[in-house]
């Protein structure tokens, strides 16, 4: 695994990680449930090659509810913590040892764990705690987590100011993780061989 510390979202970030499939993503080219291809893995290779040929990301939008997650995650971090008595590491990117895919963890734990944060609306977070479990949206995400940085376990925290905290602790699914890399490397290698093929 490579590490790179740096700020997320900062101008360095956005560089590193252009172009390369990211664990945010994966639900593009798996599906949450089974680990099948997804229906979207061809638009996401499409969009990762444009990336690559402008050099410039193509994700640039910025919803109300996305911005208001970016500043609150300082806070559900700072709660998580306090509330578990750890310290979280922030880091900026892990990459698989070849650097074709990575992953944006919103903190580490320990020698471990790691920490995946959401902010949704309060209605979204009510539901949430109704299911008390990780929403199926975001499997692919956490398992990718998990598998790219190799730990044993991940936080799956959604946070409201004005609510209780939401916790479930997710443990590594060997077999989806299986799947998973099956696909994603082979969506890399994809990737990797279209580009050669248009590159200038």
């Amino acid at each position: 695994m490579i590490t790179l510390e740096m700020e997320q979202g900062s101008p360095a970030w956005l560089h590193a990680r252009l172009g390369l499939p990211t664990a945010s993503r994966f639900k593009d080219i798996i599906t949450p449930a089974k680990g099948d291809k997804s229906k979207s893995y061809r638009t996401y290779l499409y969009e990762l090659l444009a990336e690559r040929l402008t050099g410039e990301p193509s994700e640039s939008f910025t919803s109300e509810w996305m911005q208001r997650g970016n500043e609150l995650e300082p806070r559900a971090r700072d709660a998580y913590a306090f509330l578990h008595d750890v310290e979280v590491t922030q880091v900026g990117l892990m990459f698989n040892d070849a650097g074709t895919i990575g992953a944006s963890p919103d903190g580490l734990i320990g020698t471990d764990g790691g920490l995946e944060i959401k902010c949704p609306k309060p209605s979204t977070l009510v539901r949430y705690m109704i299911e008390a479990k990780l929403p199926d949206i975001y499997k692919p995400q956490v398992q990718g987590n998990l598998w790219i940085s190799g730990r044993q376990w991940w936080d799956f925290v959604a946070y409201h100011p004005s609510m209780e905290l939401f916790i479930v602790r997710i443990q590594r699914d060997e077999e989806y993780i299986a799947r998973m890399e099956e696909h994603v490397t082979a969506f890399a290698d994809e990737l990797e061989t279209l580009y050669q093929r248009i590159k200038p």
